[in-house]
């Protein structure tokens, strides 16, 4: 095992026994969103290069794809707007049940929508954390902070299987479309139940396959990174969830509209968009 150092928060073990594609899986994860920050443009889940997203898509865009997603005219005021990059598939918020004085960790945080949304529900005596493994990402979402008067949201830079945050810091773990991104799922969840306090919540909004996804949709590593092949079935995510000690955990799945595969099969005929809640006892 080495040693992942990150300044200001405390030091967390870093396994690094990932197969080489996974690793591999890893680093275009971490260029293509990376890349995004730079261009200041989103990309919906399921949207890839190929298909004519990232480097074209709005602020207008991006704003009617958070509508659908079940966000508010009031979670898109000025304050945090340049935030929303479209890159969820849902709304974690929603079912997280966010009460003042909380504190609230973000697992891939981009440039911290949900995290400045959260911070408006927990007020000034809560707190709220974002994690995320791009550096650009990161300084984005730091500028805003500054700009918009953020005190109570703070951003750190590390990967959501290896979290630089205390055991049983954080009522609340939130995520938004980022966790099918990891080649190490059970250990984002392990790391989730570790820095939750005792009878702390776990809300998130992430796409879950449906069905088999073809294996010329798998192959295309754009598909990865946009949010289609590293997609796990329900019953999986549940066993690794019961696995890691979460209780009352509850999937609502529903439909998600998405862009053609290459293969001309609709996304949508093999993922879909999920709010996954749980507690840990």
């Amino acid at each position: 095992m080495s040693t992942q150092r990150i300044e200001g928060t405390e030091t967390r073990p870093r396994e690094t026994n990932l197969s080489e594609r996974d690793e591999y899986l890893r680093r275009q994860v971490r260029e293509r969103y990376g890349a995004i920050a730079r261009s200041e443009a989103g990309c919906s889940c399921g949207q890839t290069e190929s298909g004519g997203c990232c480097g074209g898509r709005t602020a207008s865009e991006a704003t009617e794809s958070a509508k659908r997603l079940g966000y508010d005219l009031s979670d898109l005021a000025a304050d945090c707007s340049e935030a929303n990059l479209g890159l969820g598939c849902g709304n974690p918020r929603a079912i997280a049940g966010l009460k003042p004085g909380e504190t609230v960790l973000d697992l891939g945080s981009g440039a911290g929508f949900d995290c400045f949304l959260a911070a408006r529900a927990v007020g000034r005596a809560g707190r709220v954390f974002g994690v995320d493994m791009t550096p650009e990402m990161i300084a984005k979402a730091r500028a805003i902070a500054r700009k918009r008067g953020f005190t109570n949201v703070e951003f750190r830079l590390g990967e959501i299987e290896h979290l630089p945050v205390r055991d049983e810091s954080v009522n609340v773990v939130i995520s938004n479309c980022v966790i099918n991104l990891s080649p190490a799922k059970e250990q984002v969840f392990r790391e989730a139940f570790r820095v939750l306090k005792a009878g702390g919540r776990i809300a998130i909004a992430d796409i879950i396959a449906i069905d088999d996804i073809p294996a010329e949709v798998d192959a295309d590593i754009a598909n990865y990174t946009g949010c289609i092949s590293g997609a796990a079935r329900d019953t999986v995510l549940r066993k690794l969830m019961e696995e890691a000690g979460f209780l009352e955990i509850v999937f609502d799945t529903r439909d998600l509209h998405l862009d053609e595969a290459g293969t001309g099969a609709s996304y949508a005929a093999f993922v879909a968009s999920a709010l996954i809640s749980a507690r840990k006892p």
